[in-house]
Order: structure tokens, then sequence, then C-alpha cells
């Protein structure tokens, strides 16, 4: 079957996420056959770098032998089980990897990133609820996001994403944010932040922020000092921290997790995404022993958290976790990306030439390139991205923010032509 058999079917019965679905009337669709490494084929054969990691998600190429290899041996053992009430081998380790790699204390289970923020916040209210205490406020930053279920949806701040939910959402309350990467914003930043600490923290459970990197906020980049900062105001005032890790953990932000780098401890952490290399729906909470002790009495006091999913830990999904923890154990991949990333750093200089980029940035793996301000209109994102498809490199902006977040065993081959392919597709806007 050809691509435009595939595509006209398509369209017939799936209604795609985060997409105007008319767009598909001239910018059709690509119907993925396989995948390895890097690559993804479609059905005649035209291959794609996956610059952005399928949503941020691959970390050790698609097709992966040895998480491969490890998935398959779970399915012939068990598939799935109930995590109430039962448990299984493959949950256990990782829990256990877990906890050791974030010197946190517990571990609980869901199936996607916003699930696992949805779990934090109501972990941090109902905290608070167990010793008596009624804090309905959540703090978060401008600009940030956190995922589109609707606690997810009420803390971030992008406003493409929540303008039409508005009346559905939970209180939130958005703290200021630094300009730019340097220290010196961090700190003026703080200060305002301290304000808004000083009026409500009685009423506020927690702040949730995106350590580093606010990816899609524009992939806006702060300074470890700014987190590090916010965890001391959060310790001053007794207010309750939960780091977003989904996109940035595991490895993207040139540690293992981007909060290593303000040297702190979260009270709760957000893992999926990277958490399977890719493979599997997985996501977890971490958090601390001191927040689970709140929950933990007698049946009939009624403190327990009575959050469930159906595939809560499922097997096939931890296996996959546990094959891409052993990857890392493996080699020295931090390493490894903090040479690809410096190397990527030094060859997009050029694009400081360019008329229509406004600026660029960088935090481990993850780049940013911001072109100048294109009315929405213009849609000059979709033009890049139209150029990148063309010449096999799969760019999907974020407005007027072309970024690179590739799986780590790209080459430095593979890296020359996504960059290229991005600078050409952007030069090409100067002319229109």
């Amino acid at each position: 079957m050809k691509n435009n058999e595939f595509i006209q079917k398509d369209l017939k019965f799936n209604w795609h996420p985060c997409t105007q679905m008319k767009d598909h009337e001239f910018l059709p669709l690509i119907p993925i056959k396989k995948a390895k490494g890097v690559y993804l084929e479609d059905f005649e054969g035209k291959k794609y770098i996956d610059a952005i990691s399928s949503w941020w998600v691959n970390i050790f190429g698609h097709s992966n032998e040895y998480i491969n290899e490890k998935v398959k041996q779970q399915l012939e053992i068990l598939e799935h089980v109930i995590f109430a009430g039962f448990t299984h081998e493959g949950a256990v380790k990782l829990s256990e990897r877990l906890c050791k790699l974030t010197k946190l204390d517990k571990v609980f289970y869901a199936d996607n990133g916003s699930s696992a923020v949805e779990i934090a916040l109501k972990m941090a209210f109902h905290y608070y609820l167990n010793k008596g205490e009624k804090r309905e406020l959540f703090f978060s930053l401008k600009n940030s996001y956190h995922g589109e279920t609707i606690g997810a949806l009420s803390v971030g701040d992008v406003e493409l994403y929540k303008k039409t939910y508005a009346p559905l959402l939970i209180k939130s309350i958005h703290l200021p944010i630094p300009e730019n990467q340097t220290d010196e914003e961090a700190k003026k930043a703080l200060k305002e932040v301290r304000l808004y600490f000083e009026k409500y923290h009685k009423q506020v459970s927690s702040l949730i922020i995106e350590p580093l990197v606010q990816c899609a906020g524009n992939m806006k980049m702060h300074s470890p000092l700014f987190v590090k900062g916010l965890r001391e105001l959060c310790d001053e005032f007794d207010v309750k921290l939960i780091l977003d890790e989904i996109a940035v953990g595991f490895g993207r932000t040139g540690t293992m997790f981007a909060h290593f780098q303000a040297e702190i401890k979260p009270d709760f952490l957000c893992l999926s995404k990277g958490l399977t290399g890719g493979y599997m729906p997985l996501s977890c909470v971490l958090t601390t022993d001191e927040i689970y002790r709140e929950f933990y009495c007698d049946y009939t006091k009624l403190k327990a958290f009575l959050h469930s999913h159906s595939y809560t830990a499922n097997p096939l999904a931890i296996s996959a976790a546990n094959a891409t923890i052993d990857l890392f154990e493996q080699s020295d991949v931090i390493g490894e990306n903090r040479k690809k990333a410096k190397y990527i750093w030094d060859n997009i200089q050029k694009f400081k030439s360019l008329k229509n980029v406004k600026e660029i940035r960088q935090t481990g793996m993850i780049t940013a390139i911001e072109m100048i301000d294109y009315p929405f209109e213009k849609r000059a994102g979709l033009e890049v991205y139209k150029y990148g498809l063309k010449n096999g490199v799969l760019l999907r902006p974020l407005g007027n923010v072309i970024y690179f977040m590739p799986p780590y065993v790209i080459t430095y081959k593979e890296i020359d032509k996504m960059i290229n392919t991005a600078y050409e597709g952007i030069k090409c806007l100067e002319d229109k």
C-alpha cells in the first residue's frame, strides 16, 4: 500500500492530537511504516530524521535492539496484572532503582505525564488536608505547561491550550519567571516571587515547575539558581515543591535529572516520556516518606490516597523502563550527550547571522532557535516544518520557535543534516 492510500483511510477515521484537521487538506499526513535509530520511514521508503524524538519520548533510538528484547521477554511471562493488592518483579526493581537515582522514597505509578501531574497536585492538596489544613490554591510559573487534563491544564499558562476551558479550571497563581538563563535574571525574578509567597502561602499547597526548560512554553530556559531559590522559598513558607521532569528528565538537560544542577531535592517528582525510552505509556510520581506517612493510617480514618489507573505499573511498560535504565548504566550516556550538545551549540552559531532569528539557546540536548515575532497567521514555523519534511527532517515547531531534541543515538553526520536543514528552512523565510 502506498502513502496516499494510508492517508485517505486515516483521515476517514482518525482525529489527531494538537491538530487543526482541516490543515490536512493541503498538508499531507506522513504515514510511517517502520523506524530505526533516529530515522522514521514511510511506506514509499523516504526517511526522516526524528529531530524531536517523537514528542520528546525517544532517547535511545527507535526499535532499539536491547529494549526490544527485554519487552519480548516480559511478554512471554506477564503482560499485565492489577497493581492494587498485587505486585510484580519489574515494578519492585524499577521503583528501587528510581528511588536510588533520585534519593526519594516512594513511587506511585500512572500512565502518562498529565496523569502524573494530576497525582502530584492531588497528593499535595490531600497531604495538608490530612493535617487539618485546607489549601486550595497552587503556584506555578508564568509561561508554563504541564499537560492537558483539567488539573494539569489549570496550573499551566499557555493561553493557546487553556483559554477555551477557563470555566472548568481549578485555581492557580502564576509566578514571575526570569527573562533569560542568567543568574542576574534569576535573582530578580526570585525577589518578585517572594512577594507572592508572603501573601498567599497559607492558602497554597504546592508550587509546580519544569526545572531549567519550559518545554512547551516555547523552550524558554532559566538558571539552576532560580530552581534552587524556589526550593528555598518553599522551605521557608511551608509549600511543597513539585518538579515536572516529564520532558526534561533522563539526561535531556546534561544531567540525569534537571534538578541535580540546582542541588536540591523535591517533595514530588513527576517522570514520564524518556522513562520507557519512548516505547510505551508510563509515568510515575516519586515522593518522600514524610508525605507518605500522612496517608498511612487505619482504614477507618479515611485518609488513603484513592487514585487509580487500570494499567498502573503495566509490566510491559515497566520492562521497557528497566531496559532504559540499563542502557544508562552500560555506558556514559550523559558524557556523550554533553559532547554532542557542545557540537550542536558550536554549529548553530551561524543562525545568529539570519535576520529573522531573534535568539538561540541551549540546555543540554535541548536546543531552541527563536525566530522574530512573526504574526501567528503567517504560520512561519509551519513553513520550516514543511521544508524539513521535504528534506528528510522532522522539525515540529512551537510557534516561532524551531527546536532540536533528538534521540541520544544521533550521529554527528545526522546532527549536521538536522542543523543545516533547519538553517535553510529558516533562511528561506527571509525572502517571503
